[in-house]
């Protein structure tokens, strides 16, 4: 059982500040590759909620093997992204207030899947084809990401 559905049963819907540690993986030609949740079918960044005692980077570890079936080998810290733009009301009503501590992936190893049912699909996007429906609290690390890497390639 994770502290995030611990606390779910105590409070139900309330509000919950929830550090994330997420991940954007670029191929080097100017594109991202984006997950579609299968919980809204929102196209997003990769990663998940740190869990008590856990530090942030055995957290994205962790979400990337869940989620993605691949190994971190290396990866640099992006930025921190928090505020108004990153409160999120889940499909079922569960209301938080992200702190998106976002990485760069600069190598992995292993072969994309997706095992644990979470993500419904992943797709290579360039800055021009953005998803409309974008989860909102993606959007400025994802601006900036294009702004800093991609206007030279």
């Amino acid at each position: 059982m994770s502290y995030i559905s611990d606390i779910r049963k105590k409070i139900g819907h309330d509000i919950v500040i929830m550090p994330c540690a997420c991940l954007i993986i670029g191929d080097g030609k100017g594109r991202i590759l984006l997950q579609k949740r299968a919980d809204d079918g929102k196209w997003g960044y990769h990663g998940g909620a740190v869990e008590v005692g856990e530090s942030v980077e055995d957290a994205l570890r962790r979400e990337i093997s869940e989620e993605l079936g691949i190994t971190l080998i290396d990866y640099e810290l992006f930025g921190v992204y928090s505020g108004d733009g990153y409160m999120h009301t889940y499909p079922n009503g569960d209301v938080c207030s992200c702190i998106d501590i976002v990485y760069l992936c600069k190598s992995y190893a292993g072969e994309f899947s997706l095992p644990d049912g979470e993500v419904t699909e992943l797709e290579w996007f360039g800055e021009e084809n953005i998803p409309k429906n974008l989860t909102d609290s993606c959007r400025r690390p994802i601006a900036d990401y294009f702004e800093k890497f991609t206007k030279n390639i």
